[in-house]
């Protein structure tokens, strides 16, 4: 006996779940049903019930399980394609992934763009030909003389590394491939397919082994979901920062000076600077210290850290007469030296120290994307060195102050608790705490979270948070974790009000998480249309003929006055070039000097957009602008200053 959406349903030997399934759902239903959950394990509908099932649930195409396994099965139907057009391309791993699914090959040349209609035609022939997924089980001997007879000598790594006895095969059509699955029941559930891009990967993500070719696909349930996704995926084309970036002067890369690393242009380092100040400002009213610490540190201290055996393939490393140096990539170890240089007494605790940190962490060229994973990067990063009981208390400070900053920008956020990694440092009963006071805290501010298994640091579980764009995107930011092992580690000490040494707790937190990150994320949110607080140039004085330049001055050097970033355009340009220059640059506003303006000592005022606020004074426009600038900010004791 099973139950199913609260029926009691009676389970016979033999019976697979769509068997089950049918004697509870409705025809309707039944049709969109593609797996299902037997006591938490995702099955195929055809596999049978496993004995001793007590709990079934269907799995509809439409649910976030159900999308996944039609990606899953969408990326074996892309092999079968691929392998048809180009017999000698040999197939890896095809999974599904957050916005869709890929698959590596490694084959002699880069697919093209022609290459990949072709094998979106030949997917559309397997679909309508309606396959059904089937499932085997084997033993590795016999898995391993499979796919040895078709010369796929990736699949033999990967049974050799499973170490099994047995494993599972699925096939449709013609094609066979290893894997765990659940799949559909067949081809003819993907009617919503697109192939997208194609990049390089290594085998494995290691840069010794071979480049393959990866080729990237999305599907979902519907036609018109697919449509509205790819839709997105122009817009999001639009919005690349990548292409914003230099359009609008704010970075740049150059691989001559190095991968992985930005060059902030005038403009650019002016918004990081706004944005910078302004969290340097919070820090201290919120009762942090700010500090800066050295960029490399004695390896030794990364060994003590546990750095250097959980982290090192992620950090680079030099020597300095003879000594061996890490170039950091956190800034933990730095700030607990500090807290270290002397004796601190219970009435001195919290101790929260913050650094803009620049860091640095070895990535592969072939994931390195833009502002958005990058090798040198700076961190909003702070460190709470705190008593136990104010445990509790601190990240509930650094949750709101995570709720303000997101409210400044407008960004709703999703929040998880990740938890232990299976390479990781300290006690269990150390992990158990500090995961209960991340929970205590999230449930004392009844903030909803999900549980993210096995994803913490090293050295402690973490609070991650989630931002999600103005085009649905989500974005990993913010983080924050509950060490009780470095404190240990690094002999962190208080004088307890007994008169006895006590060991400490260290709240490990970023809000931004990186900077670069960051503002490429406000970059496409924003379409590059910056908040008028954060825009470089706030406004821009275009005069319609030199006969206003005089004026056009007063008013800019009286603006500057008030704090206004402001430019002025006097070139003998037509007045409608000059503005629509304004607008693909992004400036906020527009201020028109003409004849009438000059008589009337004013300014005709246009917003980025095209609407026109009229004719008003400079002070009248300068308010105008600071009411704006400080709408954010109403919030939280925020404040804002108006000139940078």
């Amino acid at each position: 006996m099973v139950q199913i959406q609260g029926q009691d349903v009676e389970v016979q030997a033999g019976q697979t779940c769509a068997d089950v399934l049918r004697a509870v759902l409705s025809g309707k239903k039944m049709k969109s049903a593609v797996a299902c959950v037997c006591d938490g394990a995702l099955l195929d509908l055809a596999r049978p019930v496993p004995a001793g099932t007590a709990v079934m649930e269907p799995v509809f195409l439409e649910s976030a399980e159900g999308l996944s396994v039609l990606r899953h099965s969408a990326a074996h139907v892309m092999a079968e394609a691929v392998k048809e057009l180009f017999p000698s391309a040999k197939v890896t791993i095809g999974p599904d992934v957050e916005s869709g699914f890929y698959y590596d090959f490694d084959f002699e040349r880069p697919f093209t763009p022609e290459d990949l209609e072709k094998i979106e035609a030949r997917m559309t022939a397997s679909v309508v030909a309606n396959q059904p997924f089937s499932r085997e089980e084997m033993s590795a001997v016999e898995a391993r003389a499979l796919f040895a007879s078709m010369g796929e000598t990736y699949k033999l790594e990967i049974i050799d590394d499973l170490g099994a006895d047995q494993v599972s095969l699925y096939r449709h059509g013609n094609f066979v491939d290893l894997c765990r699955g659940p799949h559909l029941p067949s081809t003819g559930f993907l009617q919503a397919v697109k192939l997208t891009s194609v990049a390089g990967a290594y085998w494995r993500g290691d840069s010794k082994r071979p480049m393959l070719q990866r080729i990237y696909g999305t599907a979902f349930a519907t036609p018109k979901e697919l449509k509205a996704h790819l839709a997105m995926i122009e817009e999001a084309k639009k919005r690349d920062h990548r292409k914003l970036g230099p359009q609008l002067d704010l970075f740049s890369f150059h691989e001559r000076g190095g991968a992985g690393m930005a060059y902030w242009h005038p403009k650019g380092g002016l918004v990081r600077t706004i944005l910078e100040d302004f969290v340097n400002k919070e820090m201290i009213r919120r009762g942090y210290g700010i500090v800066r610490t050295p960029q490399i540190l004695k390896r030794d201290l990364w060994e003590t850290s546990g750095h250097y055996a959980n982290y090192r393939e992620n950090m680079y490393f030099t020597e300095i007469d003879e000594v061996p140096y890490g170039v950091k990539p956190m800034n933990c170890v730095a700030h607990m030296l500090i807290y270290n240089t002397s004796q601190r007494s219970y009435r001195d605790l919290p101790v929260r120290l913050f650094e803009f940190g620049v860091v640095h962490r070895h990535e592969l060229s072939g994931v390195l994307h833009g502002l958005m994973r990058v090798r040198q990067f700076t961190q909003d990063d702070a460190h709470i060195i705190c008593r136990p009981d104010q445990l509790l208390d601190e990240i509930k400070g650094v949750m709101t102050w995570i709720q303000d900053l997101m409210g400044v920008f407008g960004f709703e956020y999703s929040m998880e608790i990740s938890t232990r990694p299976e390479k990781s440092i300290g006690s269990d009963a150390d992990w158990e705490r500090a995961t209960s006071a991340l929970m205590d805290a999230m449930g004392q501010m009844e903030l909803p979270y999900t549980i993210n298994e096995g994803d913490g640091a090293f050295y402690g579980p973490k609070i991650d948070v989630k931002l999600r764009d103005c085009l649905g995107r989500q974005w990993q930011c913010s983080t924050i974790q509950v060490d009780f092992t470095l404190p240990d580690r690094f002999d962190l000490l208080y004088v307890g009000e007994d008169g006895e040494r006590h060991r400490p707790v260290m709240v490990h937190r970023a809000i931004m998480g990186s900077v670069e990150r960051f503002i490429g994320i406000l970059t496409e949110h924003f379409a590059g249309a910056f908040p008028a607080w954060l825009a470089p140039v706030q406004a821009r004085i275009l005069t319609v003929t030199d006969n206003h330049d005089e004026f056009a001055r007063k008013c800019q050097d009286a603006l500057q006055r008030e704090g206004v970033r402001v430019e002025l355009d006097l070139r003998n340009e037509k007045l409608g070039y000059k503005v629509r220059e304004a607008q693909m640059e992004k400036v906020p506003y527009a201020l028109v000097i003409g004849d009438q303006e000059v008589e009337q000592a004013c300014v005709n005022v246009r917003m980025l957009g095209g609407n026109n606020l009229g004719v008003m004074s400079v002070d009248a426009f300068a308010d105008h602008l600071r009411q704006e600038c400080e709408k954010p900010f109403k919030h939280g004791g925020m404040r804002y200053s108006f000139s940078c």
